[in-house]
This record gives C-alpha cells, sequence and structure tokens, in this order.
C-alpha cells in the first residue's frame, strides 16, 4: 500500500516504520491515525520479528495535530482520542516486540506512542513530555494510564501536571527510556538491538510480551499462576522452539528458530 505520512523500510527480520510528515514535526491527526491502523492490521508486520517506529527529521512525534484539534466539538474530542487509543493498543499487543528510536521531540501523544511501545531508544539530545496541562487539556491516548504503569505515579503526576519537558538522561534516570545512543546513532543503535532480540525464540518473546502486558491488569496472584501454567505449557511435546532452544544450549550451539 502507498502511504502518504508513513514509510516502510525492511531488513531482513527487522521492520522499520517511519513517520513521514517532518514539516509539521510528525504530528498526529486522523489520516495518520488511517495510515497507521492500514500497516498495523497488514500483511508487512507478519514477514518480520522486530518492529521499529521512529519519525522523519528533528522530531520523533511532537504529539496530535493541535491546529486541527480546534474547532473540535466533545464529540469530536472524544472520537479522536478512542481512534487514537486504538491504534495505540495495535502497536501494544503486536505479537511482535516493538521498539521506539526517538530521534527528537517526543511530546503528548508522540510520547504517548512510544510507550504504546515495548523498548524506548532515545537520542541524548531528544526532549520528551506530557505537556498537555499547558493548552487546558489531559493526554488522550491512554497516557494517564501507561505512564503510571511504567514509572509510577508519583513520577507520572508530576511529569504530567507539570506539563514540562525533560531531557533523555531524566526519561533514562526515570525508567521511560531504555537505552541512550548518539543522536546520529538512533536508528543504528536501535536496529542494532532490534537485532539481538530477534535472535531469540520467536514463541518466547511473544510470551514475555504476552504475560507482561496482561499481567500488569491482574493481581499479582492471578498474574503469578498465569506464568506458570505458560511455562508449563511450554514442555509439551509440540514445542519446538522449547526443544531447539534446549538443544542447542547443551549442544553449545547457536538455536536455529
Amino acid at each position: 500500500m502507498m502511504y502518504n505520512y508513513l514509510k516502510f523500510e525492511k531488513r531482513d527480520r527487522i521492520g522499520i516504520l517511519t513517520l513521514d510528515r517532518p514539516k509539521a514535526l510528525n504530528a498526529l491527526n486522523e489520516e495518520v491515525f488511517k495510515e497507521l491502523t492500514c500497516f498495523l492490521e497488514g500483511e508487512d508486520v507478519n514477514n518480520i520479528r522486530v518492529l521499529i517506529i521512529t519519525g522523519e527529521g528533528k522530531a520523533f512525534i511532537a504529539g496530535a495535530d493541535i491546529k486541527a484539534m480546534q474547532e473540535y466539538s466533545p464529540q469530536n474530542a472524544y472520537d479522536f482520542s478512542e481512534t487514537g487509543k486504538r491504534v495505540f493498543d495495535l502497536i501494544a499487543n503486536l505479537e511482535i516486540p516493538v521498539i521506539a528510536a526517538i530521534n527528537g521531540f517526543a511530546l503528548g501523544g508522540g510520547l504517548e506512542l512510544a510507550l504504546a511501545c515495548d523498548i524506548r531508544v532515545a537520542s541524548e539530545k531528544a526532549r520528551l513530555g506530557l505537556p498537555e496541562v499547558n493548552l487546558g487539556l489531559i493526554p488522550g491516548f491512554n497516557g494517564t494510564q501507561r505512564l503510571p504503569r511504567l514509572v509510577g505515579a508519583g513520577n507520572a503526576m508530576y511529569l504530567m501536571m507539570l506539563g514540562e519537558g525533560i531531557t533523555a538522561q531524566e526519561a533514562y534516570n526515570l525508567g521511560v527510556v531504555q537505552k541512550l545512543s548518539e543522536p546520529d546513532q538512533v536508528l543504528e543503535d536501535t536496529i542494532k538491538l532490534a537485532e539481538k532480540i530477534a535472535d531469540k525464540s520467536p514463541n518466547a518473546l511473544r510470551l514475555v510480551k504476552e504475560m507482561v502486558r496482561n499481567g500488569l491488569e491482574m493481581c499479582s496472584k492471578d498474574a503469578g499462576k498465569m506464568e506458570s501454567k505458560e511455562f508449563g505449557r511450554l514442555f509439551k511435546e509440540d514445542q519446538k522452539e522449547r526443544e531447539e532452544g534446549v538443544n542447542a544450549f547443551l549442544e553449545k550451539r547457536q538455536p536455529n528458530w
């Protein structure tokens, strides 16, 4: 499919999805959400092991398109919020690992999209934040829910109530970002990380993601039972990847997934 605001490149087992509205700092609008939906529900994601999401130019995503939102009615705003949540849930619920390569500004909806990814790599010069309170708004794409689950309620409220951007180093210290890179190396460092992850068992990666995502919505006791159940399933006779992984370890060779 041809896109107006997205670019997709496949490098062996790694897919790189780039938001391509550099003049608007890759701001999110309804058309971008439509294209993201088409991509995330399409065939391209079925042929890769890891997906990287990044932005074109000096921004990752500078937020939602405020100008387009200026004339929204309450119903328009609600629908836009629900659309964004659905798209970001598609990202969060992909069976493959998703890594955000934050090459610049990740503000508002841009940070919310990054929070929907599994791992975040950021340029040392990136700036991140949820500044919606400065506009008399709140995060609308599940940012009020994903951020506290990642960094704790106190840190999340501090960032959202202050509404100021933080440096990449501060984001790393809080646990929002997992890895920092030189500004001109963000994508290449992210690709290297993705390649390391792609070397692991696809089934095990899927289950790790499923256990973490589902477990966050459950009490600890039930989440622990879920983990034990899935751990046990891996010892069924038809679990080829588990057999290959164990055999490769014992034979001191690389597994062939």
